[in-house]
């Protein structure tokens, strides 16, 4: 992550390096480590681009401006920076390492065997191997997990071979941008950072109110989700029970009995977490769970709901 930071992003947090990386100018960044069930490590991370518009004042320099270079200029930086097709096959006499073994396995072209125009295809040989085996998305039984019975299956990821947009537009009646889906069924995905980690990826650009708010609920819940899985929540709870009936409390008393059981249940679930093999050896090795540039304040979410209520009562709330 760090060499991802300093080498794709480079992010340069004196900011003397002004020419920026491959999204830009950094100006901060913060990421979340997530386990998945295997217990393999990924990160969600918000970069912020200096010069960066938020989705108001896009829709205002569009819109109310007219300034339609603007509009020109944005999108031709995000179908050059975000792709979601499979680059095509330069041909099976190609031959890669990507062609024999996992793409993800694997470093990519050997700079030392091919030159010129052989490196060249070679490259796009790795590149069409790695999307096809990290970005095309295959539907399994998770994807229609949300369905009801009697209503047409939609994946709830979104993808489909149908959902498919031509090329990149923006919409002067909602103000709203809708990027281009060449391939319904491949996340987005940007060539350089996919060949750089070489694993599954999904980039997105927050340039529309609606989308602001989904990445921000999005965003809130990965921070905030409790890491604690159901079944290391059940054993914390059987341990609380058993530890409570050897207590020497007097059965009668029902409120202290309950106060008890109601604090062993918390302590018991905030000192039994499950981790992961790769999450150990990262917290062994220094590196935490959050990758940010700037110090970052705490947001007591009940106090601020609580204030907002009642500031600005609201009968629908």
């Amino acid at each position: 992550m760090q060499s991802f930071l300093d080498t794709v992003l480079r992010y340069d947090p004196k900011g003397e390096n002004l020419e920026g990386g491959l999204l830009g100018l950094t100006k901060g960044y913060f990421g979340c480590v997530e386990a998945q069930g295997r217990g393999t490590l990924h990160c969600h991370m918000v970069v912020w681009v200096h010069g960066g518009l938020n989705p108001t004042q896009i829709k205002e320099r569009i819109l109310q401006d007219g300034d339609l270079a603007l509009r020109d200029r944005l999108i031709h930086v995000l179908d050059d920076t975000i792709s979601n097709f499979v680059p095509p096959d330069p041909g099976e006499d190609v031959r890669t390492e990507a062609a024999m073994y996992h793409p993800c396995s694997v470093r990519g072209p050997c700079l030392d065997r091919a030159s010129g125009d052989g490196l060249q295809r070679e490259r796009e040989k790795d590149l069409h191997l790695l999307v096809k085996a990290c970005q095309r998305h295959v539907h399994t039984d998770t994807c229609w997990k949300y369905c009801r019975d009697g209503q047409p299956k939609e994946c709830r990821f979104n993808l489909d071979e149908s959902n498919r947009v031509p090329e990149t537009f923006f919409d002067m009646d909602l103000g709203e941008l809708h990027l281009r889906r060449v391939d319904g069924l491949v996340n987005n995905y940007n060539a350089t950072i996919i060949q750089a980690l070489r694993c599954n990826m999904d980039i997105k650009f927050v340039g529309s109110g609606p989308l602001a708010k989904a990445i921000l609920y999005y965003i809130t819940d990965y921070i905030t989700k409790s890491q604690l899985k159901v079944h290391v929540a059940y054993a914390a709870l059987r341990l609380a029970v058993d530890r409570l009936n050897t207590a020497p409390v007097p059965p009668a008393d029902v409120m202290e009995r309950g106060k008890r059981l109601l604090q062993k249940c918390a302590h018991a679930m905030i000192a039994n977490q499950e981790l992961s093999g790769p999450q150990v050896a990262a917290y062994l090795l220094g590196f935490g769970d959050h990758y940010t540039s700037h110090c970052f304040r705490g947001l007591l979410w009940k106090a601020f709901e609580g204030h907002v209520e009642r500031q600005l009562p609201s009968a629908e709330c």
